[in-house]
């Protein structure tokens, strides 16, 4: 890492702590994280270099993927059996939030059909960078749009969650028991072996999934019940915040203030559906809203898995949901690209 690579990360740490301390200072809920990206946002989007290398965000998604896994509970594994209606119910739900924004996103501000679809996919975002770049879209519209629908989402679901809460619990970031040298040490071996798996399965987050399981699987059985330490959750969940505040640019900055009408329209469609879905689910299902709601969140699935923990809300039913989002909208988006490439993927820039 160069003498500039590592200033830059000195700073981008620097300030996500101490956006993460404001918040916890005020009482915000998930504090920490939501502190972090804030604050990083915010520097980002004022010109200040912010990096978070590769290797640190792979650490940090290991640690929240082994700590999410200490949510799961024999209770929780009860339920399994109505996740396939609830996967039904999220699909169609993802289906109309595309069908919606597109539209609104052609109608109302006359994009063209690659900037309109890429910018309408709920979550999935480095998948939708790294697939809308081989096509005419307008790649600043569309990163804008999916990264502020990321920060709108945190700042609009943490609040509700917490009001649900009753303002009991709101960051309970240290679940479990304090446990032996040799049960941590059980701990960690097995989950590094399961976000190695993880990894090389190519999932989306597979590091942090493939910690989850396994430590979802020790902490079910009883055979690790321990928590993962707070010296260790929170500067994981600070490192979270930064790598969401640090995708955001200078140049990014005019275009943010420009495309925020056409933003704040794609993310209120996309809430508004998900939402209905979600209350849909808790009808058909009889489970907590909290979770259903995490569950079709239109986000990134490492945030709304952690703030599944965060919130006591089953995060590994969050997780498969993301995962299942993610896989659909692999298979889908390509092939409604390509026809869209074909039929001319016409329409005006506004």
């Amino acid at each position: 890492m160069t003498r500039r690579s590592l200033a830059a990360l000195a700073a981008t740490l620097l300030i996500a702590a101490s956006g993460g301390m404001l918040a916890w200072l005020v009482a915000l809920p998930v504090a920490w994280l939501l502190g972090s990206a804030a604050a990083v946002s915010v520097a980002s989007l004022s010109g200040l270099r912010t990096h978070i290398p590769q290797t640190l965000r792979d650490a940090t998604f290991f640690v929240l993927g082994v700590q999410a896994g200490a949510g799961v509970t024999p209770d929780v594994l009860g339920q399994i059996a109505l996740w396939p209606v609830s996967f039904a119910i999220q699909m169609a739900g993802v289906l109309l939030v595309i069908l919606a924004t597109y539209a609104f996103l052609r109608g109302v501000f006359g994009w063209n059909s690659e900037t309109a679809l890429f910018a309408s996919v709920p979550g999935a975002m480095s998948f939708v960078l790294a697939a809308a770049s081989d096509t005419k879209a307008d790649m600043t519209r569309v990163t804008v749009v999916q990264s502020l629908r990321l920060l709108l989402l945190l700042g609009a679901l943490v609040p509700v969650l917490a009001w649900l809460e009753g303002g009991d619990g709101i960051v309970p970031v240290a679940r479990g028991v304090a446990g032996t040298p040799v049960q941590y040490l059980v701990l960690f071996l097995l989950c590094a072996g399961g976000a190695m798996l993880g990894h090389v399965s190519r999932l989306p987050g597979g590091l942090l999934l493939g910690a989850l399981i396994v430590s979802a699987v020790l902490h079910a059985t009883g055979a690790a019940p321990v928590a993962v330490p707070l010296w260790l959750s929170v500067p994981a969940l600070v490192v979270l915040g930064a790598t969401i505040g640090s995708r955001l640019k200078s140049e990014n900055r005019r275009a943010m203030l420009q495309l925020l009408p056409a933003s704040l329209g794609a993310f209120a469609i996309g809430l508004g559906i998900s939402t209905a879905a979600a209350v849909l689910g808790v009808a058909t299902l009889g489970i907590d809203f909290g979770k259903v709601a995490l569950a079709y969140a239109p986000g990134a699935l490492e945030a709304l898995t952690v703030l599944a923990y965060q919130f006591d809300q089953d995060p590994a039913y969050v997780a498969a949901h993301h995962v299942v989002r993610f896989i659909f909208l692999a298979l889908l988006v390509p092939v409604v690209a390509k026809r869209l490439m074909r039929g001319g993927g016409g329409g005006a820039e506004g």
